[in-house]
């Protein structure tokens, strides 16, 4: 049932939107509410709203711009409850439980209700001012800030500088950047999104980060020409630097030799055809990643013995056609990533590299693979899917800590017997080759199950049906 207050505020407004003056709103529509709680007033504001929108927008015209605010944030409180934010939250990439808002026309104060939340996520959001209330926020971590540039108060900024570990922003020009970013004497990882510079053929802007004494982590999606000389500002103790260029050519790397505690680097979309010189002096270098990039050949891979803690080492999506013999250098390595390149075959070097678990070589154009292979023993996860491969050595069936073997879309006609010294083998990937019948030793696989086993239909029907019981039961 419609109250008395309620059609009186209606009949308010359809008197006001008859006057041609600029009577203040106010003056009609507090006395209304003087007596109501501030949801009573935000939801009174919204049925106006709902009984013509026009009136709406008219009244706007005679509201002062504070009390326009007022209002906003009062209905924008009233739809955006606690307990409808509460049911908002999500798990995110981190495992941090998340609160993600879109395309609010600004931040509800209930947000600073929700004590449990790790991660703020704002995404198209105007009009944020983030307010000392987010000192209740006990277990905020983490800010994404996605064009949603944002000001904080006073005390908001005194809390965060102290506690915030993780920001990450979305930004179009570096006038979109905050300058309270660089304040955060607490902040562990930066993540920044945007053009850094109008022009790519000036020197990207990124102020000073002396402050952030505490930076473990940055990634920069920038499209860059250069890497930025204020990373020198926290080169002392930065360990992950990862730069997503987005095909863009990155042409000087000077500041990357000041990274002397660097164990990770990426550098993607970069244009890169030669691993930089630059990397080679990082001796404390544990992660290479330089995917999507223009490398057609490594030979100067032979320099990255200098980095003797190197276990990780991507060079995926490139235009690799040959792999030197010298990579057996790279005794630390553990993980070794060449798909989607152009290797026609291995060296038999390579698999000098004994200590590698993980080797990736799907989506190249291999023939074969080296009897040598069988020396990887402590070799995990094997994929030469997406090659040209007619048969394997038996020597493969020797490595047998083999958890994941990858084999699909070759043109392989038989499968060794040998499958069953496998026993720690949870994944066999094996459809679009031309394999006619499987071994009875399946069933020896003794972690594997049959719906592990990725082949086609019909070869599933051609096991003996006791092999067929025994990988069900698993």
């Amino acid at each position: 049932m419609v109250t008395l207050h309620e059609v009186i505020i209606v009949k308010a407004f359809e008197a006001a939107a008859r006057l041609n003056t600029t009577v203040s709103l106010e003056a009609i529509l507090l006395p209304c509410f003087v007596c109501h709680r501030k949801n009573d007033f935000a939801f009174l504001l919204h049925l106006s709203d709902q009984y013509d929108a026009l009136y709406s927008k008219r009244f706007a015209v005679f509201l002062s711009e504070v009390s326009e605010c007022r209002l906003r944030q009062l209905n924008l409180n009233h739809e955006w409850t606690a307990d409808k934010l509460r049911a908002r939250l999500t798990r995110n990439a981190a495992e941090r439980l998340e609160l993600p808002l879109f395309l609010l026309p600004g931040l509800p104060d209930t947000v600073f209700e929700i004590s449990e939340v790790e991660s703020l996520k704002l995404e198209l959001i105007s009009n944020v001012t983030v307010p000392g209330t987010v000192s209740q926020l006990t277990a905020l971590q983490e800010i994404v800030l996605i064009h949603s540039p944002a000001k904080l108060q006073l005390a908001a900024l005194s809390h965060l500088r102290e506690n915030l570990k993780v920001l990450r922003l979305g930004f179009e020009g570096p006038e979109q950047v905050p300058l309270w970013m660089y304040t955060l004497q607490s902040l562990e990882e930066l993540h920044l999104s945007g053009a850094l510079s109008a022009e790519l053929s000036r020197s990207p802007a990124l102020d000073s980060l002396q402050d952030l004494k505490n930076l473990r982590v940055l990634t920069l999606r920038c499209k860059l020409t250069k890497i930025p000389p204020s990373i020198v500002d926290v080169s002392s103790q930065l360990q992950r630097l990862c730069v997503h260029n987005e095909g863009t050519r990155l042409q000087v790397y000077n500041s990357l030799k000041k990274l002397v505690n660097l164990s990770a680097l990426e550098l993607t979309g970069c244009g890169l055809e030669r691993i930089p010189s630059a990397v080679f002096s990082l001796s404390l270098l544990q992660e290479l990643d330089l995917r999507e990039n223009r490398l057609s050949t490594v030979e100067e891979i032979l320099s990255l013995q200098h980095c003797r803690r190197l276990t990780v080492l991507r060079l995926w999506h490139n235009d690799i056609s040959c792999v030197p013999e010298h990579i057996s250098k790279l005794r630390a390595l553990e993980t070794l990533d060449l798909s989607w390149n152009k290797i026609c075959s291995l060296p038999p070097r390579l698999c000098y590299c004994t200590k590698l678990r993980h080797l990736d070589l799907s989506h190249n154009q291999l023939a074969s693979l080296p009897s040598e292979i069988g020396v990887l023993q402590c070799l995990q996860f094997l994929s030469v899917a997406f090659n040209s491969l007619e048969s394997l050595p038996e020597e493969l069936f020797s490595c047998k800590r083999l958890q994941v073997l990858a084999l699909g879309n070759n043109s392989i006609s038989s499968l060794s017997p040998r499958v069953g010294n496998l026993a720690q083998l949870v994944r066999l990937e094996l459809k679009g080759n031309r394999l006619e019948s499987l071994p009875a030793e399946l069933a020896d696989c003794l972690s594997l199950r049959l719906a592990a086993v990725i082949m086609e239909d019909g070869l599933t029907d051609l096991l003996p049906p006791d092999v067929k019981d025994r990988m069900k039961r698993r």
